[in-house]
């Protein structure tokens, strides 16, 4: 018997490494593919979307808020992957009378690191997610010695959602990402993913209004709604994956910063 201890403090029991896995985090399905997992992943949500062609031909188990328990029953999983955010609790308390289920709580960069290289132990596979979460580790550390300071730090508000307004706030993945971008995040202050009104932005005075692919689709024709926020901000559309995504995406991010804050100097 192995004993894992999950980023909750619960201890999950597997006899031997898992070979039917349901995985309810996007980013966490993703991670479990790029280590090879193909065969050993029998259910994921809809949201579940990269690698593309390996994803499609998956089983869709619901949503990350409204899972099919009685699908997820069905195929007889011998390890379900969560997290403390993206799924319900009591879809997860339901589960853990049935399966061992390994939930995640990824707040930063360290977090992420440490959930990679624990499930690669987890499912065996612990070289290949430690040559990730190092890979990962290193362009996070290239970036931010070659990063110019700016004259002045950039205040951003990145926004999540739209009717009614929500912003990513301190103590998020999001927000860490910022930070490490070098942001100063002008929700930063707030709890997590607080609504706010067309005052809160007029208080925070931020410099840039980050509008985020998801899970809101926000896209240029909501620039004009936007900039009555803030009408001296300027609006930068990103992708959102690549703030929130804490898997394998991850490799993607320090580059894509890069590109961001040259865009931002011009």
């Amino acid at each position: 018997m192995n004993h894992y201890i999950d980023q909750m403090g619960f201890e999950i029991t597997l006899a031997e490494i898992p070979r039917r896995i349901v995985s309810l985090v996007p980013s966490q399905t993703e991670f479990l593919f790029d280590l090879g997992l193909d065969e050993s992943l029998v259910g994921i949500t809809r949201f579940c979307v990269h690698p593309e062609l390996k994803a499609r031909a998956k089983t869709k188990v619901g949503g990350t808020k409204n899972p099919d328990i009685e699908l997820i029953r069905e195929l007889k999983p011998d390890l379900i992957i969560g997290n403390k955010e993206e799924n319900r609790q009591e879809d997860i308390e339901l589960l853990k009378r049935d399966f061992p289920v390994w939930l995640s709580d990824v707040n930063t960069l360290l977090d992420a690191y440490h959930m990679m290289r624990e499930l690669g132990r987890i499912v065996g596979n612990p070289t290949s997610a430690e040559w990730i979460a190092d890979r990962i580790e290193r362009r996070f550390t290239e970036f931010s010695y070659g990063m110019l300071p700016p004259v002045k730090p950039v205040k951003v508000a990145y926004l999540i959602w739209r009717k009614p307004w929500m912003v990513a706030g301190g103590g998020t993945f999001i927000d860490s990402i910022l930070t490490t971008a070098g942001f100063t995040n002008a929700f930063a202050n707030t709890p997590r993913y607080p609504e706010c009104k067309a005052e809160d932005f007029q208080l925070a005075a931020p410099d840039v209004l980050l509008l985020s692919t998801e899970p809101y689709p926000f896209s240029e024709k909501h620039w004009a709604e936007v900039q009555t926020l803030a009408p001296r901000a300027n609006i930068v559309l990103v992708d959102g994956e690549l703030f929130s995504w804490y898997g394998s995406r991850l490799l993607r991010t320090p580059a894509y910063l890069t590109d961001l804050h040259t865009s931002l100097r011009k």
